[in-house]
C-alpha cells in the first residue's frame, strides 16, 4: 500500500486542515471557555482542543477513511496503539497551557506515519501565522505570514535548517556543533511533578546549565516553548541545538519529528543507549541537522544523563 500513497497530497490536506484548525484556535476565548484536567493541575484540556480534534476526524476519516487515526482527545490508555499501518496522529492544540494562558506558543500538530516512521509532518501555530511542513525524502520548510495567500508567493517559504549549508546524504546540513558549552537547549518540565521522572529532568537541567566550576557543562542556556511541537521545529530550524523530553505522546512528536528529520536532524532515545526509538517511545532527544558533530553531542548528552532512566506508561 504504501508504494501508492501520495505524499505531497496528504501533506497538501493536512495543510488545509491545519488553517481551518488554527481559525476555530483562534476563535476561541480562553477567558470564557470550559477548562478541565486530566492527571493533575498541569495537565489541562479544554472544550477547544475537543472541538478541533472532532474537525479533523471527520475531515481526515472522511478523506482518508481506510487510515488509521490515533489523536489526544480520543485516545485511550493502554488500548490506543500506533501500528504499521498508514496513521493520521494528531494533537489538535500542543501547548494547551499557553493556550490557556493566552502566551502565543500553542499549535496544531498533524503527522502522518507509515510503518510506525514519520512520513508526513504539518506544525501550525496561528498565533503568529506560522507554518512548519515536511514530507519524507521532500524536505522542510517554514513560511511566515502562511494563512494570508498560501502558495501565492507571500511569506516565502524558507527551506530547514534556516542556516542551511552544504548536504548530507543528499539534503540541507547546518554549521557544525560543538559540545554541550556552546548548545541552546529545549526542555520542558511537563505535567508529572514527583517521582524519579522528576528527579532526574531536575538533575539534569542542574548538570546542563551549572558553571564547570561547579559539576556543570555550562550550556549557553535552557529554553521551554510549552510545546513539543514547537520545540521540535526549532531544532529543525537550527534555532535550538538539541530538544530533550520525557513524558510527551506521538501526537506531540509525529509531526515535528518528520519536520526534524527532513531538515538533517535526528532524533533519538532521552535515555541513553537507544539510537532508534519508536514514534511512541516517550522519552527522546532530537539534535539540530549539522555537517558534523551530531553522534559527539548526543553521547556528551547522554553521559549528562548518567544512569537515570526516564519510564512512562503508555
Amino acid at each position: 500500500m504504501a508504494e501508492s500513497i501520495n505524499l505531497q497530497e496528504i501533506h497538501d490536506t493536512l495543510v488545509l486542515i491545519a488553517f481551518e484548525a488554527g481559525r476555530m484556535i483562534l476563535a476561541a476565548n480562553p477567558n470564557d471557555i470550559s477548562t478541565g484536567t486530566k492527571m493533575n493541575s498541569a495537565d489541562i484540556v479544554t472544550e477547544t482542543d475537543q472541538a478541533v480534534e472532532r474537525m479533523i476526524t471527520v475531515r481526515l476519516k472522511t478523506a482518508y477513511p481506510s487510515y488509521a487515526f490515533v489523536g489526544e482527545e480520543t485516545y485511550v490508555a493502554g488500548v490506543t496503539t500506533v501500528t504499521d499501518a498508514p496513521t493520521f496522529i494528531v494533537d489538535p492544540i500542543d501547548g494547551t497551557t499557553n493556550f490557556v494562558h493566552s502566551f502565543p506558543n500553542a499549535c496544531v500538530s498533524l503527522g502522518f506515519t507509515l510503518h510506525r516512521r514519520p512520513a508526513v509532518g504539518v506544525v501550525y501555530n496561528p498565533f503568529q501565522d506560522l507554518l512548519f511542513t515536511g514530507i519524507r525524502g521532500s524536505g522542510s520548510y517554514m513560511q511566515r505570514n502562511a494563512s494570508l495567500s498560501p502558495g501565492s508567493g507571500q511569506g516565502p517559504r524558507l527551506a530547514l535548517p534556516l542556516a542551511g549549508q552544504g548536504t548530507v546524504e543528499g539534503g540541507r546540513t547546518g554549521p557544525p556543533l560543538g559540545d554541550l558549552s556552546t548548545a541552546l537547549i529545549a526542555v520542558e518540565w511537563g505535567s508529572q511533578r514527583d517521582g524519579e521522572n522528576f528527579e532526574i529532568k531536575a538533575r539534569v537541567f542542574r548538570a546542563l546549565t551549572a558553571s564547570k566550576e561547579n559539576g556543570g557543562s555550562m550550556v549557553h542556556s535552557l529554553r521551554s516553548l510549552g510545546s513539543a511541537a514547537l520545540n521540535l521545529c526549532a531544532c529543525a530550524a537550527g534555532q535550538v541545538d538539541i530538544y530533550w523530553e520525557g513524558g510527551c505522546y506521538a501526537w506531540d512528536v509525529a509531526a515535528g519529528w518528520c519536520i526534524l528529520n527532513e531538515a538533517g536532524g535526528r532524533m533519538v532515545s532521552g535515555n541513553p543507549g537507544e539510537w532508534d526509538p519508536a514514534v511512541d517511545s516517550r522519552v527522546y532527544l532530537a539534535v539540530r541537522g549539522a555537517s558534523e558533530g551530531q553522534k559527539e553531542l548526543v553521547k556528551e548528552f547522554w553521559g549528562v544523563i548518567g544512569e537515570g532512566k526516564m519510564v512512562y506508561k503508555h
